[in-house]
């Protein structure tokens, strides 16, 4: 299944930002609970041929969306941009 969702936002506080952990929406996902379901699935950015592959590790708020931790960071350009489930 190759679930196809949106970069949102990077996780915020209030001195400072996160760029290895961003805020997914993904369309179809309403809730909290449908959200819990991608909890564990791996995620995927394409730059270029490669891609920076990341893990959803939690729900963010009771709208669907998911929080992801990736192994970089995700450059600035990259909010907004298509992200897609790998497995």
């Amino acid at each position: 299944m190759s679930l196809v969702g949106y970069v949102v936002s990077y996780r915020i506080g209030p001195k400072s930002q996160r760029p290895k952990e961003c805020i997914l929406k993904f369309p179809g996902i309403d809730s909290d609970s449908e959200a819990a379901r991608l909890i564990g699935r791996k995620v995927a950015w394409p730059v270029g041929r490669r891609k920076i592959r990341g893990k959803i590790v939690d729900v963010h708020g009771k709208r669907g969306y998911v929080r992801a931790r990736f192994r970089r960071g995700l450059p600035g350009h990259a909010l907004g941009t298509p992200i897609e489930i790998i497995g």
